[in-house]
């Protein structure tokens, strides 16, 4: 029986499925970048709000502290957003006729809050409690970046997950001391200390787990931060 298909038939099946496999492999690779890229996920992309709020301005500036806009960030799990009333304490005395304040004023008068566009949105799968963030001295820095410079709040970081389990695994490269965890900059030890030796003191001090335990299925043995069940639950 004569032979149906030429002997080079074989080398273009195999070079075919090479060929596939490395299209796969490079399509993953292609994804994975984009839903990396800031494209995808926003880094330093402005969200538009109502009133386009300065943390550049009121921050550095004028000296405001995190916690006079976010009052719960200490002991809840969310930050909390400024009510109008905080917006007013110093906009009925200054600025009172500011065209781009028109809408905070009118949210005073209307006894409607205004409704602010999320800059930091995770997945309804993912809890996040900023109360402990702070308690274990991590600093908004290092999620939010420098907000002091930032006319407008954009996001500083992906907040992908491996972003987080990164800092996760290594909490002592972050952690800093309480007191210093709403200053808008890199935390340095004082005295030249070794930011990771100072950082693994704090561990102690906050009691901070970030290696696996020695026994999962004991109930009373304590979770480390690297467990799903940390976020996810």
């Amino acid at each position: 029986m004569a032979q149906i298909f030429h002997p080079s038939t074989n080398t273009i099946a195999k070079a075919s499925i090479f060929g596939a496999v490395f299209f796969i492999l490079a399509a993953f690779w292609v994804v994975s970048q984009i839903v990396r890229s800031p494209y995808f996920t926003a880094v330093n992309d402005p969200i538009v709000q109502p009133v386009q709020f300065s943390h550049e301005h009121h921050v550095a500036g004028l000296g405001i502290d995190c916690r006079y806009c976010h009052v719960s960030v200490e002991t809840a799990a969310y930050a909390g957003m400024p009510a109008t009333k905080t917006c007013m304490t110093c906009h009925s005395q200054i600025w009172t006729n500011a065209a781009i304040l028109e809408p905070v004023r009118a949210s005073w008068r209307d006894d409607q809050p205004l409704q602010w566009n999320r800059v930091h949105d995770l997945p309804d799968f993912v809890q996040f409690n900023h109360g402990i963030h702070v308690q274990k001295g991590i600093g908004c820095f290092s999620c939010h970046g420098k907000v002091d410079a930032m006319p407008l709040m954009a996001k500083a970081n992906s907040l992908h997950m491996d972003w987080c389990l990164d800092c996760h695994r290594a909490p002592e490269k972050h952690v800093r001391p309480r007191e210093q965890v709403f200053v808008m900059a890199e935390w340095v030890p004082p005295d030249g200390k070794d930011r990771l030796e100072a950082g693994r003191a704090l561990l102690k001090k906050y009691n901070i787990r970030s290696t696996p335990i020695a026994d999962p299925h004991n109930e009373k043995t304590p979770v480390p931060i690297t467990n799903c069940s940390t976020c996810h639950y």
